[in-house]
């Protein structure tokens, strides 16, 4: 048995459906169903990286926004630790944000223009109370930017001010700065350029292993999932139609999707000899 195999699951999802009503397209058509998300099941051990990889309109992103309860779920469960959190309330779940935290593909659109960056990252420890003052507050702030590789006098600055690099690393620093088990990481790196990638791709990797971290790495990329995961699961029209060990899914892919998804991976051509 394998280090990987041996970790139990932290987070357990089963079946899990999340379906859209659309609107009329006509006069005499009916409302109908978008089934984004058609009897998920997947696991999340203690300490690993899960990626979930398939391109745009797959579902993918509406399994991470799903199990934050940022849409709600059809049908399913999500055990968290032993507890069903499709099944709680908005307010039930809120003390549970804490150890469940989203990284946004946007980091423009998720960091608030008129807050600086230091009220952006103590506001989550005032909401969960792991401050009591400014002067903890700020403790803690030049602690986790340091973490995250910036200069922690940058905390008086604003977004604007920001390459899109830096925007992620201060939305990787608002995540961890509660500490969390579980992140799920929704196209990360997808809006930063690809000289940039690979930078923030390290950062959280390291900061998974060195905090041990669970995280759910979602991405249309199987080269960047290549860099970061444990196992990865592939998703198509909603479902997913493989899941492995990462050389498994690299090395010897079953469903005729995945080797598809693989052959779009960009490689530089060899010259002839």
């Amino acid at each position: 048995m394998t280090q990987a195999t041996s970790k139990r699951a932290l987070l357990d999802v089963r079946d899990l459906k999340t379906y859209f009503t659309i609107g009329k397209t006509g006069l005499f058509q009916a409302k109908s169903q978008l089934k984004a998300v058609d009897g998920v099941s997947f696991e999340v051990r203690e300490g690993e990286v899960l990626s979930l990889v398939g391109e745009s309109g797959c579902g993918k992103s509406t399994v991470g926004r799903t199990l934050t309860q940022l849409e709600r779920a059809t049908g399913g469960r999500a055990d968290f630790d032993g507890q069903d959190i499709l099944a709680m309330s908005p307010r039930a779940f809120r003390p549970l944000r804490r150890q469940i935290q989203m990284i946004f593909q946007d980091p423009f659109a998720s960091l608030n223009p008129r807050r600086s960056i230091e009220q952006t990252l103590a506001e989550p420890l005032f909401i969960h109370k792991l401050a009591r003052n400014w002067a903890e507050a700020r403790s803690k702030i030049v602690e986790t930017l340091e973490q995250v590789g910036m200069d922690p006098k940058v905390m008086q600055r604003y977004p604007h001010e920001f390459s899109g690099g830096q925007r992620q690393r201060i939305g990787i620093a608002r995540v961890m700065i509660l500490k969390p088990r579980l992140v799920i990481a929704d196209e990360a790196v997808s809006a930063l350029d690809v000289s940039i990638q690979a930078q923030v791709l390290n950062l959280l990797k390291k900061l998974q292993q060195d905090n041990g971290l669970s995280m759910l790495f979602i991405s249309h990329d199987l080269g960047v999932v290549r860099h970061i995961s444990d196992r990865v699961a592939v998703m198509y029209k909603g479902r997913i139609v493989e899941m492995g060990d990462k050389s498994q899914i690299f090395e010897n892919p079953q469903h005729d999707y995945t080797r598809r998804l693989l052959a779009s991976i960009p490689r530089i051509a060899q010259k002839a000899a």
